[in-house]
């Protein structure tokens, strides 16, 4: 098993160190689409399983979301999904909307590859709860940046964009935009999350 996995973590490994040499590289696999959609719902299996893990080492979270999430794997691992397969379509049309020239295939490989490196550090995160927490803590803070670093630069390949700055704020605009679509598309459905948070 871990014979398998070294080729993997080696890219990884370079991946973050050159991001886009990392995303050229994954990018000329050619993965099937299909079996990066198995690849997908892979990776957010083990994440699920990470997180329900951690709150097990650490039953005191400050999120309040948390125990919403871990008390239900099921739907922790449908949020999560959901957030990868959107991930992937605004990824695609809207770079390609900005004039990028990536392809769909090649945005799902991106998304999927990018989780996997995330996984990664919440494997790396998981031990530190368990052996020294304040650095899993910080391990959480570099992730959001390691996240965003990564994705700039594999947005930027893929589209043939030449600013991974200007990726970035393109990236941080359309977050903020679905955020706000979907917030008003749950209040005219009646979705909301009130009375699965604890009265404050």
């Amino acid at each position: 098993m871990s014979a398998s996995l070294t080729p993997f973590l080696q890219l990884a490994s370079q991946t973050v160190r050159d991001p886009r040499e990392g995303a050229r590289r994954v990018l000329s696999l050619r993965v099937p689409e299909g079996l990066l959609w198995q690849a997908l719902v892979l990776v957010v299996v083990v994440s699920v399983l990470l997180t329900s893990l951690g709150e097990l080492l650490v039953p005191a979270p400050v999120d309040p979301l948390v125990p919403v999430f871990a008390a239900n794997p099921m739907f922790t691992a449908v949020v999560q999904g959901g957030l990868l397969v959107v991930t992937v379509y605004a990824i695609h049309f809207i770079g390609r909307a900005l004039g990028g020239k990536g392809d769909f295939a090649g945005a799902l490989a991106l998304t999927v590859w990018l989780q996997f490196i995330m996984t990664l550090l919440q494997v790396a995160q998981t031990v530190f709860l368990l052996v020294l927490p304040p650095v899993a803590g910080l391990i959480g803070v570099l992730g959001i940046g390691l996240f965003f670093w990564l994705l700039s630069h594999f947005v930027t390949v893929l589209h043939g964009f030449t600013s991974a700055v200007g990726t970035f704020f393109g990236i941080l605009v359309s977050m903020v935009a679905i955020v706000f679509a979907v917030s008003v598309l749950m209040s005219l459905l009646g979705i909301t999350l009130q009375g699965a948070l604890p009265d404050v």
